[in-house]
């Protein structure tokens, strides 16, 4: 089922509906979100439907922020200011930061009120990442995993086997060195480190076993022996890998063109791949490779959240948030991405998702990773841009081999460690 079908047809799940809210005067929203080239069409028809199926509100999509750090800190100086929007769409690690600062509405008063709200199908997993201590900041509206794209025709002219996908770090380093030495101009693979929120670097250290602070969130621990093979794992796909220093819209951009043999980036992406590649060579997805028994990887995305404190203004920025993160607004979201969504209902029915993923395999590879699912650390206290600010620059110098692994780990953790809240 493709986007512009459910907006023909914005009725066809009735029972699903919102209804429209009892009133005589129209009831005016607004609501903002991140990263444009993903979402911006998206947004502007889950906005186009929902109010076709709930002509007493109208919704004004506030112009979009490159990423969500930049909406953190639009939305920040607009609580200053007094112009926050009605409903924003954060990412899930930054929910601590606006809630130590009171800026969300908890949801569970709504959530406990709504008479319909088992017909939305929230998966009581997913919801959690929409939790901060014993409020429910948000509600997942876009949820993903990091995976790997894979050139199929790259890796077999590699020799690699596309009926055994590399299942660790070393066999990933050793496909992509053999796909770079195939054809001049061909690299063998990029590490998306810079995604934002240090998410990816998240998932190395988790899937190694490894934390991000200490459980009293009092010490640094990424510095300990599963952080020292995370970025170990990291310099390799470097060295032995032939990783190239590119940004990541370069190497995505070579990827599209047949130039890059594989891709860790997030399941985010994967519509926007199917659509830039389109059919020039076939595309596989695989799973991320877990280096640890007790291997987590963390929840990306994004979750809807109330900010209005006006009654009625909530009651209509409910209807939204329902409609956004429901049945009819999920199968709207992972037609137009690769996400998952919180809403369980759409892959159970044929006329919603059902027949997409069996058509679409390659947007399972995220669900059957949900077994190692976390959530998406977030830093506490007033510095926790900075602090990932600072492990992106330590980062981009073992990507760059300007610094050692070892010796730009403990220099991270160290400055890490002088941005943490003292207690």
């Amino acid at each position: 089922m493709h986007r512009r079908t459910l907006l023909a047809t914005p009725l066809a799940f009735p029972a699903l509906a919102a209804p429209a809210l009892a009133q005589t005067a129209p009831t005016d929203i607004s609501i903002q979100y991140s990263i444009p080239e993903l979402f911006r069409g998206l947004m502007e028809e889950v906005a186009t439907a929902f109010m076709r199926a709930n002509p007493n509100i109208r919704v004004t999509i506030r112009a979009p922020e490159p990423d969500y750090e930049a909406i953190l800190q639009r939305n920040l100086r607009d609580a200053v200011t007094r112009q926050l929007p009605d409903v924003a769409f954060h990412g899930l690690n930054r929910q601590r930061t606006l809630v130590e600062r009171e800026i969300p509405v908890d949801l569970k008063p709504f959530m406990a009120a709504d008479a319909r709200l088992a017909e939305q199908g929230y998966s009581e997993s997913l919801l959690s990442l929409g939790q901060v201590g014993q409020l429910q900041t948000g509600i997942g509206f876009a949820l993903s995993t990091p995976i790997l794209y894979y050139n199929m025709e790259q890796l077999r002219r590699a020799g690699g086997n596309p009926e055994k996908l590399p299942s660790s770090w070393a066999e990933v380093a050793a496909l992509a060195r053999a796909i770079h030495g195939t054809a001049e101009n061909l690299n063998g693979m990029f590490y998306d480190w810079t995604i934002t929120g240090n998410w990816a670097w998240q998932a190395l250290v988790f899937s190694h076993g490894g934390t991000m602070l200490s459980a009293d969130e009092r010490q640094v621990a990424m510095g300990n022996e599963q952080g020292q093979r995370a970025i170990a794992a990291l310099r390799m796909l470097v060295d032995e890998g032939r990783m190239p220093d590119m940004r990541p819209n370069a190497a995505i951009a070579d990827f599209f063109a047949g130039r890059l043999g594989i891709s860790m980036q997030s399941t985010a992406q994967l519509g926007r791949y199917n659509r830039e590649i389109g059919g020039r060579f076939p595309l596989v997805c695989g799973r991320y490779p877990l280096s640890a028994p007790n291997a987590r990887l963390p929840a990306g995305g994004n979750v809807a959240m109330m900010f209005t404190r006006d009654a009625a203004k909530q009651a209509a920025a409910w209807e939204f948030i329902k409609f956004a993160t429901g049945p009819v607004g999920a199968t709207m979201m992972v037609n137009a991405t690769g996400y998952m969504p919180a809403s369980t209902i759409p892959a159970q029915r044929e006329e919603m998702l059902g027949r997409f993923y069996r058509e679409n395999p390659n947007h399972l590879v995220t669900f059957r990773q949900q077994d190692v699912i976390t959530g998406w650390y977030a830093f506490p206290g007033q510095n926790a841009l900075r602090i990932t600010d600072t492990i992106n620059d330590h980062l981009q110098s073992v990507v760059a081999r300007r610094a050692e692994p070892q010796a730009a780990l403990t220099r991270m953790a160290a400055d890490v460690q002088a941005l943490l809240p003292r207690r």
